[in-house]
């Protein structure tokens, strides 16, 4: 067993294109983190040269061979320190097969290399989804990842890009990973903003993150390229940031924005071990293989839309007070109230009836199932005259069934797909694939209860080409609400309307999405991001924009959905226990 407290280090600093100075830089990190007595520490992504070649040949050239100096030198100063040393690097070797549409015969990966303290190399991890250029010249991985057995516990690699989906670091987290090592070579804000700390609590697993300070473009360039994108040379610079993550997404260690530095705490990995939210959920066991199919599977084309997507739709959260038959009154009032002033999707939270969003124990099925079925006839009756449409949850015999409804019914019935211990009384039914509705001015998924807390559920909304989703929701940790609702917006580019009792928000996706364009000098740092309205009161409306789903591309080569790594993501869809099958 891995000891209960354990000291990790995560590094930042800068990377140019003198490989001495490089290296010098990365033993300079791992002699700071032994001298801070680290038992492992973390590097930045490309940590040989920086990510940006002439060409093909370049990047051939600057690459790490396994057994060369560069390598040789830092596994010394594993072993010299006694500590666990994970770069990340560009590694060449003879391509067997050959990579389609290389002459040279050879494969150029961005690598995750671990070397143990006695510096045996025992981990390597290939980078799945490549970033921009990087597919250029570089080659994805064909093989997943380990997890790789160390004094530490089970350990997962992965690097940058890779964190801002979610297929990845839940691959190895349901492959046993307790402790998931990021390298990141990043200028974006929001990846230790959000993503970061998200990969951890989705997971419940630990996170350490080493991000880059100073230029990521060659400093002769930095100005010109800046010029052109009309952002400060600054905002081409490493975000720094680097930190280690709890399993409840509490953010344990961080170093400053700028600046070659540390960040070192003391974590429990066993602590990943424990999988249950506060009502006892284990979100593991909870999950639903069965239904994601389509995540391991080839991006193909969804089902066309009819009509044109809104540029701009006004949306509301509504948080209706009482109990029962006085919280559908209030619900209609304020449903009435939003449509009115031109809201065209409505959501309520989880179980609305109901203040803690539960079914009373003293209430009978058929008792429940009565209260629903007035609920509905009421909010549809609110909305006469009005082309919104309604979101929310209501007890269904044994199902707890998400519904979308306007002024002549419902016109979309979801039930929650993942079960829940607080529903486990009563919500035994069993949940079939999720379907879709089309309205005149976008195409909307639903999500209830918990089904908000599993990344692929979003993922499945916008495979099956949703713009918006309704989220009827109970949050029970922080992270639930201020980081796993807005990441799910970014990561699957979706307006979220989300209704919870005592929270909510609306997550509107922006026009300034992206990394390589001309943000006329309003760049925020921020690449992936949705504009957050945070619900305050019984009433909170505020824009979504639905065109905006369209655009996934996050750079050149990079699309969010369909980039997604998914011939290697099996450990998704396996069976609980079972092992991921073969990628086709």
């Amino acid at each position: 067993m891995p000891p209960v407290s354990v000291r990790v280090a995560a590094a930042q600093f800068a990377v140019g294109i003198d490989r001495s100075a490089n290296l010098a830089a990365v033993l300079r990190a791992v002699g700071a983190a032994a001298a801070r007595k680290a038992r492992l520490v973390v590097l930045p992504e490309f940590c040989n040269h920086l990510s940006w070649y002439e060409d093909r040949e370049h990047a051939l050239r600057e690459a790490c061979v396994l057994g060369d100096t560069f390598l040789t030198e830092v596994a010394a100063a594993a072993a010299r320190h006694g500590l666990y040393v994970k770069l990340h690097v560009t590694l060449a070797a003879p391509a067997t097969p050959p990579v389609p549409g290389r002459a040279d015969g050879m494969r150029i990966t961005a690598t995750s290399l671990l070397f143990a303290p006695d510096g045996t190399l025992v981990g390597r991890a290939d980078k799945q989804t490549l970033m921009g250029s990087e597919n250029d010249h570089l080659d994805p991985a064909d093989a997943e990842g380990p997890v790789v057995e160390t004094g530490l516990g089970p350990v997962g690699l992965y690097s940058c890009m890779e964190g801002v989906i979610n297929e990845v670091c839940r691959s190895l987290s349901l492959r046993g990973a307790r402790l998931l090592l990021n390298s990141l070579n990043s200028f974006a804000l929001d990846e230790a903003s959000l993503h970061i700390p998200v990969r951890a609590a989705e997971n419940k697993v630990w996170v350490v993150a080493a991000n880059k300070v100073g230029p990521l473009i060659p400093e002769a360039r930095l100005a010109a390229v800046a010029e052109g994108l009309g952002i400060p040379p600054e905002a081409l610079h490493g975000a720094g940031e680097s930190q280690i993550v709890a399993p409840d997404g509490t953010v344990a260690a961080k170093a400053p924005r700028t600046g070659e530095a540390l960040a070192v705490a003391d974590i429990d990995p066993l602590g990943a071990l424990d999988k249950h939210r506060p009502d006892g959920t284990d979100v593991f066991a909870a999950r639903r293989p069965d239904l994601y199919g389509p995540i391991a599977r080839s991006p193909r084309p969804v089902p066309a839309f009819g009509g044109r997507r809104a540029g701009s739709v006004t949306a509301a959260v509504l948080r209706p007070a009482g109990t029962g038959r006085a919280a559908v009154e209030d619900a209609a009032r304020l449903a009435a109230d939003a449509a009115e002033r031109g809201a065209r999707l409505l959501v309520l939270p989880e179980l609305f009836l109901f203040p803690s969003g539960r079914v009373p124990a003293h209430l009978t099925g058929t008792e429940a199932g009565a209260l629903a079925a007035g609920a509905l006839r009421t909010l549809a009756d609110a909305l006469s005259g009005t082309d919104a449409l309604l979101a929310c949850t209501v007890p269904a015999g044994d199902v707890h069934l998400g519904v979308l409804t306007g002024a002549g019914g419902p016109v979309l019935r979801v039930p929650q797909l993942h079960p829940s211990a607080r529903h486990a009384s009563w919500a035994t039914g069993r949940a079939g694939p999720p379907e879709v509705h089309d309205a005149a001015w976008g195409r909307i998924a639903l999500v209830a209860g918990d089904d908000s807390v599993h990344p692929e559920t979003f993922r499945l909304a916008a495979l099956a080409g949703a713009d918006t989703v309704a989220v009827c929701f109970t949050g029970l940790e922080p992270w639930e609400s201020a980081l796993g609702l807005p990441e799910r917006s970014a990561e699957n580019r979706l307006n979220l309307v989300a209704a919870g009792h005592g929270q909510g928000a609306v997550h509107a996706l922006p026009s300034d999405f992206g990394l390589w364009q001309n943000h006329g000098g309003g760049f925020t740092g921020r690449i992936s991001h949705p504009r957050t309205t945070t619900a305050t009161g019984p009433l909170t409306l505020a824009e979504i924009h639905p065109a905006q789903a369209l655009r996934r591309m996050l750079s050149r080569s990079t699309d969010l959905v369909d980039g997604r790594p998914w011939r290697l993501s099996g450990a998704l869809v396996a069976p609980s226990g079972a092992p991921a099958p073969r990628p086709a």
